[in-house]
């Protein structure tokens, strides 16, 4: 049984990784992961697991962030075009 608390906290760590790593390129798929992680690194309270709940949630605020920025970059640059297109 001591194996699968463990496969669980790695599974966790894997998951906090994934969603640093993806808050960059694909913000939405960073947040899955990093609540996937989250959810994964409650069902044992080992050391590892408290890393790995640390990245998720560290991945999880980046892929919040940089989601924003992104959506209102996006929203800036559409203006913009849409006013210059139209010679507002």
């Amino acid at each position: 049984m001591e194996e699968k608390k463990e496969e669980y906290s790695l599974v966790a760590y894997i998951f906090g990784i994934l969603s640093i790593v993806m808050a960059f390129f694909v913000p939405t798929a960073g947040i899955v992961f990093g609540i996937i992680g989250i959810i994964q690194s409650k069902r044992n309270k080992k050391e590892l697991s408290a890393k790995a709940k640390k990245l998720s949630i560290i991945g999880l605020i980046l892929s919040i962030i940089l989601l924003a920025v992104s959506l209102v970059l996006g929203w800036y640059f559409a203006k913009s075009s849409i006013s210059s297109i139209a010679g507002l």
